[in-house]
C-alpha cells in the first residue's frame, strides 16, 4: 500500500487562484499547462475533480494532479512568500 504524504506549499495572503497554485507549486509550466490540467479533469481539490481554472483556494485546502501520485498538497499562508 502506497503512503501518501502531505507536501505544504506557502502563499502570501489568504487566497490564491488554482491555475497559479499550480505553477506555484510547480505542478505545471506555465498557465496553458494548468488550464490543461484543470480543464482535462486530472486537478482534485478537497477530494473532489475541479474544472474551473480560477477556483480560489484558501489556507488548508489540498490539491492533488492525477499525474503526480502519493503527494496532496496543502495550501499554507506565509507573508514571507508571494506567488
Amino acid at each position: 500500500m502506497e503512503k501518501t504524504r502531505v507536501e505544504r506549499i506557502a502563499i502570501s495572503g489568504s487566497v490564491i487562484r488554482l491555475d497559479q497554485f499550480l505553477k506555484w507549486a510547480g505542478l505545471a509550466s506555465t498557465g496553458g499547462h494548468a488550464k490543461e490540467l484543470i480543464q482535462s479533469g486530472y486537478v482534485l481539490v478537497n477530494g473532489e475533480i475541479e474544472t474551473q481554472r480560477g477556483r480560489k483556494l484558501k489556507s488548508g485546502d489540498k490539491v492533488e494532479v492525477e499525474n503526480v501520485e502519493g503527494i496532496v498538497y496543502e495550501v499554507t499562508e506565509d507573508a514571507e512568500y508571494a506567488p
